[in-house]
């Protein structure tokens, strides 16, 4: 007899939007002025190039979620548009940007926490051991299925998204005190290209997983109206949020204190406030980071699950728990997120986190590139109505992405590639037991 499966409760569209802006609003915000402070003026540049990019991306998820729900979500729209092998180097960079992702978000959580508890900064190991215990926190909470997952998403969503009406009320306040003299000055050379180009990669960082509605979108209640709407409004929620935070902080405060901060956010609110109000938003970032860790250790257990499901992946990949949660999957990425957090852990500064979230770009660029490809396809063979709006978008976006990758770097893009070519194997595995099983079938058994 045969087992009947399992069934999953679906989340919908509020905590589809908390997945995707709690996915994007992570440890970014809060650490990313320490990152955009060098590039002075260019930083906000870069979020305008960004701002519009990672639109005009989320309307291309939008309109494929809402004209093919039945493709599954990113993964399936990448094998329907560009092919089962482009499909799996897109997914499978993706699966790897999450790894690294977790490693950058669990720096920044603890980075932050010790704010709250000194001595985890002082005590050799101490914060390592906190991290790897946070990473396995959540990793159980996902191993007890979606609707685990998401209900403590859509708690820390709202927790997260305090500080930062904090900081932008500060920031409004001492434009209307100060004007123009509360930011550096303007004059030539305040903008340019190469400036503008090398922080596109880390604010796109902060964008990163405006997509996240669309990966899991046969655990989503009606999705063709609950992800494309989730999408667009996550992801512009959370650009209006980053842009006005992430630059309040880089260009309000001294360009040297705030590249050397371990903790830029809380440094600014304490600074207008006193150290008991940036202790308050320490604890939210704590809060942020780990909720946003929270929907990746999610997603890199669900695509795997779909992956192996269309055959890209070994079988193995795929196997479910009595809740229903790719099990398997959810630990290796616990597994892989703790050695690359390890590993992470050996480097000194805002320039390992630097590196981290480069290649996180780097490898989840891929999954965008061949997302709008397929796009553009749709609408080429007729698959998806042809329209003046998403033929902008998808051009728009397709040039963002190419501006993008040059922006993170050769060494974020050798690393990326490396680690991308490194599940090429598994593919192959998985592409021969799927040929030997069709084999055995046809073969005559009289």
């Amino acid at each position: 007899m045969t087992e009947a499966p399992i069934a999953r409760r679906r989340i919908g569209f509020w905590m589809a939007t908390a997945l995707v802006v709690g996915n994007i609003i992570g440890s970014a915000i809060f650490m990313l002025p320490a990152s955009l402070a060098p590039f002075g003026w260019n930083a906000v540049s870069a979020w305008l190039v960004t701002l519009v990019g990672a639109l005009c991306l989320a309307w291309v998820f939008a309109v494929l979620s809402g004209a093919l729900p039945e493709a599954g979500g990113s993964f399936g729209f990448m094998q329907r548009g560009v092919g089962a092998e482009a499909a799996f180097i897109g997914a499978w960079g993706y699966v790897v940007s999450i790894w690294a992702a977790n490693a950058a978000i669990t720096m920044a959580g603890v980075s932050y926490l010790t704010r709250l508890v000194p001595w985890l900064g002082t005590t050799p190991g101490a914060s390592v051991g906190v991290a790897l215990a946070v990473i396995w926190t959540l990793a159980w909470v996902n191993l007890h299925g979606l609707h685990a997952a998401g209900g403590v998403q859509s708690v820390t969503t709202v927790i997260k998204l305090l500080p930062f009406v904090g900081v932008i009320g500060l920031a409004v306040w001492r434009l209307g005190t100060d004007g123009m003299a509360a930011l550096p000055p303007l004059g030539d050379g305040t903008f340019t290209l190469a400036g503008t180009t090398g922080a596109v990669g880390l604010t796109l960082y902060a964008m990163t997983g405006l997509e996240s509605a669309t990966v899991p979108a046969d655990a989503v209640e009606r999705p063709e109206r609950n992800v494309p709407r989730a999408t667009m409004v996550g992801t512009a929620l959370s650009a209006v949020v980053s842009l006005v935070a992430t630059c309040a902080v880089a260009l309000m405060l001294p360009a040297a204190a705030v590249t050397s901060s371990s903790a830029p956010t809380s440094d600014f609110i304490a600074a207008a406030f006193g150290g008991g109000a940036g202790v308050v938003v320490a604890a939210c970032a704590v809060v942020s980071a780990f909720g946003c860790l929270n929907g990746w250790l999610l997603l890199s257990g669900e695509l795997p699950a779909a992956m192996a499901k269309a055959g890209t992946l070994p079988a193995w990949f795929g196997r479910v728990n009595a809740h229903g949660a790719p099990s398997r999957s959810i630990l290796l990425g616990a597994v892989i997120s703790s050695v690359l957090t390890l590993l992470a852990a050996t480097k000194v500064g805002i320039a390992a986190y630097n590196f981290a979230i480069l290649i996180a770009t780097a490898t989840n660029l891929l999954l965008y590139l061949f997302c709008v490809l397929a796009a553009l396809r749709f609408m080429w063979d007729g698959r998806v109505r042809r329209s003046a709006a998403l033929g902008v978008a998808s051009a728009l976006a397709l040039m963002f992405v190419v501006w993008a990758f040059h922006g993170a770097g050769w060494e974020a893009l050798a690393w990326g590639a490396a680690l991308t070519a490194a599940g090429w194997p598994l593919h192959r595995l998985a592409r021969r037991a799927a040929a030997g099983a069709v084999t055995s079938d046809a073969a005559p058994t009289g």
